[in-house]
């Protein structure tokens, strides 16, 4: 059990007289939780005083609709078809997502709006609670806190900013006022200047007593990422501070690339060099959240992975994106289920993954079969596993930041110092023939692979586009093959000019307009600021 997942466990039993200014009846003998007054924390409380705040995060990245499937599943990776057996319609949200027709009330940027804004308003009060005097930390402690509360507020802002566009901000939890609406550059300034003046003041530690929180690291991570994509978000490419803001990660010496693909995925992930930033995750949770594999496979799944109950996989990998891979690429077995799978005990064939998928289904014809479509796998599913899996979710791992270095070289001119990054990361997916990991800045330039085109359910692709039109497509492919399934895929996407323009399996291009989603209907209700987003 992870360190400040046993900190979580302790809160549920706090009263909420601990956070919750509302609590008046002080006199009342509490025997379930800590009273305010009676609340002194120390520096090995930081964590405890801290996980309201993070727990929001975990359905926010993990939840079901949560912000890990929104961005998968309206890119060119995965497709959610409707199974003969197993899953259903669920009201065609995930149709829509695939093609970019999704409206304001739908699922997924809902849960994404409301959930960042259950971190954000978090911070707020603890902020409020502890600059108000009602939690009274030592001076040294109170810096800690409010910065990285501020910190973490900074990170729910970015999925925001990256989602919705043009969001609210708000920082004063006592401000009775529905706060104001930030165009996308401004609220892309006021990120970015939060970060920059609360790193000195995060942890720079790398320990399990920092694990699964927001350090010094963590906001290094989101700021190359918001650099990364600032030509998206503000009209101006900062290149030159991304491999700046890389460069402090990387001299750090705090993390490396793990030995073999799959470590930073494992069961027992927690202790690998790769992890910059995680949400934690228990199998022994009562309301687990990372129930990925129960999203994905096949019911009868359960008996090669002797599971506690009967997965109703919806989610695939797109046949296009199947083919993109080398075939000496070991990161493709390492990422996808593929073919014959066979009991956990007894050796017996029980099901065969194909790469084919047959149909959406739903409203757009008959359901795919259950064995349709390769299934994600790239987190390891352990013989036994619960409803929960037990690997932490990564955020952000030093992988990425090594490949945000190297982007950004490439878009600064730097072709041959990029090649050499991706060189080094390609090495350990072609350990058998290590001159397929050789690549060159020149390649780096080339357009993509990926086979892009309108492509039906009999395999068909009705109206060819191919890759090569995409400016360092190469490279986008080698984010593809590094980075899949892992939450990333439509951000990246948006960034190389792909996401609104080209075609794939059972999706047709959508307009400029849905590289963000619009503001949710009740948020527009309830905040007479808000000007929703162009399109919707």
């Amino acid at each position: 059990m992870k360190n400040i997942f046993k900190v979580f466990l302790v809160l549920v039993f706090l009263t909420p007289c601990l956070f919750v200014s509302s609590c008046t009846d002080l006199e009342e003998e509490v025997y379930t939780g800590i009273k305010a007054e009676d609340f002194k924390p120390d520096e090995k409380d930081i964590g405890l005083l801290m996980v309201p705040a993070y727990n929001p995060i975990r359905n926010l990245k993990i939840g079901w609709n949560g912000h890990r499937e929104m961005m998968m599943e309206s890119a060119d990776i995965t497709v959610v078809p409707v199974r003969e057996r197993g899953w259903f319609y669920d009201g065609g949200i995930f149709h829509r997502l695939h093609r970019h027709n999704w409206t304001t009330t739908d699922g997924h940027h809902n849960s994404v709006w409301n959930h960042s804004w259950r971190v954000i308003n978090t911070c707020n009060r603890l902020t409020h609670q502890i600059e108000s005097g009602e939690i009274t930390l030592g001076a040294d402690l109170e810096n800690k806190v409010l910065n990285e509360l501020r910190g973490l507020r900074a990170y729910a802002y970015y999925i925001i900013l990256d989602s919705h566009g043009n969001i609210p901000i708000s920082t004063d939890f006592a401000d009775p006022d529905p706060p104001q609406q930030y165009s996308r550059k401004d609220a892309f300034d006021f990120i970015v200047g939060e970060l920059l003046e609360v790193i000195p003041n995060l942890d720079p530690e790398v320990s399990s007593r920092t694990y699964g929180r927001f350090t010094r690291w963590a906001a290094h991570a989101t700021l190359a990422k918001l650099y990364l994509n600032a030509e998206v978000y503000s009209g101006s490419p900062m290149w030159q501070q991304v491999i700046n803001q890389c460069d402090y990660i990387i001299e750090s010496g705090h993390f490396a690339m793990a030995e073999n693909f799959k470590d930073p995925f494992l069961t027992d992930n927690h202790n690998s060099s790769e992890i910059i930033f995680s949400v934690v995750n228990d199998e022994n949770e009562s309301s687990p959240n990372f129930q990925y594999h129960y999203k994905c496979h096949h019911p009868n799944y359960r008996f090669v992975k002797n599971l506690e109950g009967s997965p109703f996989g919806g989610v695939s990998g797109t046949p296009q994106f199947a083919d993109t891979y080398d075939p000496e690429d070991s990161r493709k077995e390492d990422t996808w289920v593929m073919g014959p799978q066979y009991h956990f005990q007894t050796g017996e064939q029980v099901l065969t993954y194909y790469r084919h998928i047959a149909s959406l289904g739903g409203a757009f014809g008959p359901d795919a079969t259950n064995e349709d479509g390769y299934k994600p796998g790239k987190y390891e599913i352990k013989i036994g596993a619960r409803r929960g899996l037990s690997n932490d979710f990564v955020i952000f791992r030093y992988t990425d930041v090594l490949m945000m270095k190297a982007e950004a070289l490439l878009r600064n001119g730097s072709a041959s110092q990029a090649a050499e990054i991706v060189t080094a990361v390609r090495e350990r997916a072609f350990r058998d023939n290590p001159e397929k990991a050789v690549v060159t800045g020149a390649e780096l330039q080339q357009g993509s692979v990926y086979n892009y085109g309108y492509q039906n359910e009999h395999g068909e692709i009705l109206n060819p586009e191919g890759g090569d039109d995409i400016q360092y497509g190469r490279f986008l492919d080698e984010l593809g093959w590094e980075f899949a399934l892992e939450g990333r895929r439509r951000q990246d996407l948006i960034r190389f000019g792909v996401f609104h323009t080209k075609s794939w399996f059972n999706h047709e291009p959508s307009s400029i307009e849905k590289i963000i989603f619009p503001i949710p209907e009740m948020a527009m209700q309830t905040n007479p600021n808000l000007v929703q987003n162009p399109g919707y």
